[in-house]
């Protein structure tokens, strides 16, 4: 078990993380997809004695009876947008500790996003971030180089050392300025729980479609705890129940709302995925609890 405590949150330890977890998630594949990358020919060079022999163009070898290796120019095929709530729903269930086998909303949506930044990385791929909670707090554009992939790291490091108050979720108006901000066609990658009030449940719609109109390719990871957030799973004792970003707290037995409130859930869920259905945008539902395989799978098996 990795049990990580919060002076141990390290640059290294995330980035090493986010390996073990495509690492592990590949051990179930037959074959790795990163067998090789989108490359485009720049020219040959004379051979040095002692290299590869991999790309040597024999062909040309057959004409001429010297040895010339092609030389290529990496090529930038995919632009990949991560946004993240980090409102302090998003926090949910509070955690003293980073355990891989018992993590909060947050830490697993960071996790996830830097697991999908490492496959992204393999294919040489441009990659941005977004994060936002309240207001837009972070913003970083699309781009191909390890520097900026350790910068992009360090942000999502420093979301996991924050522990929030009542900050609350205002995604629609995000995500219509992060719109704004992302020019070029790209794949956008969204991680919130869309515990949005419900007076903006229209707005953030509207907002979602907005990346769509923008001919960007949408996927919206809804992340959530299933037995808590879902199933409403709770010993059937006194309990307070406390609103992580407004100042409400709730004292009852679960069982008195347990089944209007399943139902309520249970008809918010189906109208987020109608939504996405409707505006051709990927939905992906995301529990905790599962562990981080059915969000990476679609990537590792998709051709790009």
């Amino acid at each position: 078990m990795i049990r990580l405590n919060k002076k141990d949150y390290q640059l290294p330890h995330l980035e090493w993380l986010a390996k073990q977890v495509v690492e592990g998630t590949l051990s179930g594949l037959h074959k790795s997809p990163f067998h090789g990358y989108s490359a485009e020919f720049l020219e040959h060079k004379i051979y040095t004695p002692g290299e590869s022999t991999k790309f040597v163009d024999w062909k040309l070898f057959a004409k001429t009876d010297k040895l010339y290796t092609k030389k290529f120019e990496d090529e930038t095929n995919l632009r990949v947008h991560f946004i993240l709530d980090n409102s302090s729903s998003m926090h949910y269930p509070l955690r003293k500790n980073f355990d891989l086998k018992n993590l909060n909303k947050i830490q697993f949506s960071v996790l996830a996003i830097a697991a999908l930044m490492e496959i992204f990385k393999r294919q040489r791929d441009a990659m941005g971030l977004s994060i936002y909670a309240e207001e837009y707090e972070f913003y970083a554009k699309e781009k191909n180089n390890p520097g900026h992939h350790r910068m992009l790291l360090k942000q999502l490091e420093q979301v996991l050392n924050e522990h929030p108050t009542k900050k609350r979720t205002e995604t629609y108006k995000n995500l219509h300025q992060i719109a704004e901000n992302i020019h070029r066609r790209s794949l956008i990658v969204l991680f919130t729980d869309l515990w949005q009030a419900r007076k903006n449940k229209t707005e953030l719609f509207e907002a979602l479609r907005h990346l769509k109109y923008n001919k960007h390719q949408v996927l919206l990871g809804h992340v959530f705890d299933y037995k808590t957030e879902f199933a409403f799973d709770f010993d059937n004792k006194p309990t307070k129940f406390i609103d992580a970003e407004l100042d409400l707290q709730l004292n009852l037995y679960p069982n008195q709302i347990k089944t209007a409130y399943q139902k309520a859930v249970e008809k918010y869920f189906q109208q987020i995925k109608d939504t996405c259905h409707q505006y051709h945008i990927d939905y992906l539902p995301a529990d905790i609890q599962r562990g981080f395989k059915p969000v990476l799978l679609p990537f590792l098996t998709k051709q790009k």
